[in-house]
């Protein structure tokens, strides 16, 4: 019965991609007080499968998040690939470095096709106020919320798309960087 909870519990995670309330455990797993939820969450905590935060929120473990690393595979002539299990990789630690400035973008347009950013894709972004000459941004630019590269020469900065037929944007009143790409995901 313990383990028909646990997969409840990560079917709910899964589906709503947030942990439930108590109250919405006891609905989950058919208890009828909070107390008995309370007592298989303190059973979930000693197997390491769910830890409170600061405040006291249940949060999940890493590796509800983890997927299997198997190795690498060319991409040039064809060779054997021998599948074997090397390690296992969080996603969100692989790409996010600091999760409460990060969130993602759709992209609407095809001005940064050449740097491999398709119109649907999706970017992770790092809200900043900085960024390096060439680094792609999320900026404000005279009103108007833009993805683009950021350049500086000097005193001078501008937007660069990384699509021919786009010009580059200089601003003509102010350039406000809000955040840096940090990855670009794509469905097929």
């Amino acid at each position: 019965m313990y383990n028909d909870y646990k997969s409840k519990l990560i079917n709910f995670y899964n589906r709503e991609r947030r942990m439930p309330t108590y109250s919405e455990m006891m609905d989950l797993f058919g208890f009828k007080s909070k107390n008995a939820v309370a007592r298989l969450v303190d059973k979930f905590i000693k197997e390491g499968i769910v830890t409170k935060d600061h405040i006291g929120r249940l949060i999940t473990d890493t590796s509800w998040n983890s997927i299997p690393m198997l190795g690498s595979v060319k991409a040039g002539f064809p060779s054997d690939v021998s599948e074997e299990l090397k390690d296992t990789i969080n996603i969100d630690d692989y790409l996010i470095n600091k999760k409460e400035n990060t969130y993602m973008l759709t992209v609407d347009g095809d001005s940064m096709i050449d740097a491999h950013i398709a119109d649907g894709d999706m970017v992770l972004v790092e809200k900043s106020n900085n960024a390096k000459d060439k680094q792609i941004v999320i900026a404000n630019v005279d009103g108007e919320f833009t993805m683009k590269y950021f350049r500086r020469n000097g005193d001078k900065i501008w937007l660069e798309p990384a699509n021919k037929d786009f010009k580059p944007i200089y601003p003509k009143m102010y350039l406000n960087i809000t955040a840096v790409v940090k990855a670009v995901i794509r469905k097929y």
